[in-house]
């Protein structure tokens, strides 16, 4: 059976784009087109799509006003469109909070098919049934690196595992699949939420307690340094697995500076990113968990991680910041 999406945007010129782009794709059939919100609660309810396409800026209600509805009414995969502009890039990031699965930059649409594709495995929970967790007391770190590694569905994965995170936290390194304009904007908003110190990744940062890095979109991989002055480098590179920057090359490089003293964590997203470099990470005796698959928006490359040996344990989105957290502890225990 085709992937059925409905195409929600108010310029014609950019709903024709979206068909062309989606008409590759044998998989794909694009059942209707809305040209605002009114228009496309109404579609909704006749046509029953599988996906949506919603554009952030619309006439009558805003996508974001929109979105919220949607997800309180009736939760369904949405990918948003967006300009790439810093006043976009910031309401995406609150869209991909509200529950959107993913995102794309107008009108660079030549990813849209795959994050369809992924759009349409997802798993959308209402907005009433998600919780953010109280932040750590009295953590004591344990000299450990964190490095996450995430996509489809990552956005609010993240939020929801940072917000548990102390001020003191472990050193942290994340990769999330996400275009170049939007990951400043992402990293600001984990910054406002979360109690350590959060910010893209530069090179040469220092990676101590209480900071946490999110890796810049698109532009270069970001790797870890060792040694007597820890530290992030930012390495160019072709994509890998598809993406850049990529987990895996993240996950490679924290195995080969940091061994035993690293945890990983493998979170929603689709394909197998990260998987391999997870099973490194374990070969060098550092801690790895994965998201179970009850939890994710999509659970495709913590599946392909934990059938490949490289995930200890499968832990809910819920408990895997605390379990993380354990893990890099000084006083941590073994967990079952």
């Amino acid at each position: 059976m085709s992937i059925r999406v409905l195409i929600v945007d108010d310029s014609a010129t950019i709903r024709s784009l979206i068909r062309i782009s989606l008409a590759r794709d044998p998989e794909i059939e694009v059942v209707g087109e809305a040209g605002d919100p009114l228009e496309a609660r109404a579609a909704i309810k006749t046509l029953n799509p599988d996906v949506i396409t919603l554009d952030v800026e619309m006439p009558n209600m805003n996508g974001i006003e929109f979105l919220e509805k949607i997800m309180r009414l009736r939760p369904m995969p949405v990918i948003m469109l967006s300009t790439l502009t810093q006043s976009g890039a910031a309401i995406t990031m609150q869209a991909l909070e509200l529950g959107a699965v993913d995102c794309i930059g107008k009108p660079d649409f030549d990813s849209l098919p795959e994050k369809i594709r992924g759009a349409s495995q997802a798993r959308v929970r209402p907005l009433t049934e998600r919780s953010v967790a109280r932040p750590a007391e009295n953590y004591r770190p344990g000299g450990k690196l964190l490095a996450i590694g995430s996509s489809t569905g990552g956005v609010e994965a993240l939020i929801t595992m940072l917000s548990c995170f102390p001020a003191n936290c472990p050193p942290t390194v994340i990769t999330q699949h996400m275009p170049a304009t939007f990951t400043p904007s992402f990293a600001a908003r984990l910054n406002r939420l979360c109690k350590p110190t959060v910010e893209e990744a530069r090179h040469g940062a220092p990676l101590d307690e209480g900071r946490v890095y999110v890796a810049p979109g698109g532009v270069a991989h970001l790797t870890v340094q060792g040694g007597s002055h820890p530290q992030c480098v930012l390495t160019e590179g072709d994509p890998v697995n598809g993406h850049r920057p990529s987990v895996d090359v993240l996950f490679e490089s924290v195995a080969a500076a940091f061994g035993a003293r690293a945890v990983g964590v493998i979170l929603t997203g689709m394909g197998r990113d990260g998987a391999s470099g997870l099973r490194v990470m374990r070969e060098q005796g550092a801690r790895t968990l994965g998201e179970d698959e009850a939890s994710c928006v999509v659970y495709g490359m913590p599946r392909v991680a934990f059938e490949i040996g490289a995930v200890e344990h499968q832990v809910s989105l819920s408990h895997i910041g605390a379990a993380a957290l354990e893990l890099c502890s000084a006083v941590a225990r073994r967990i079952a």
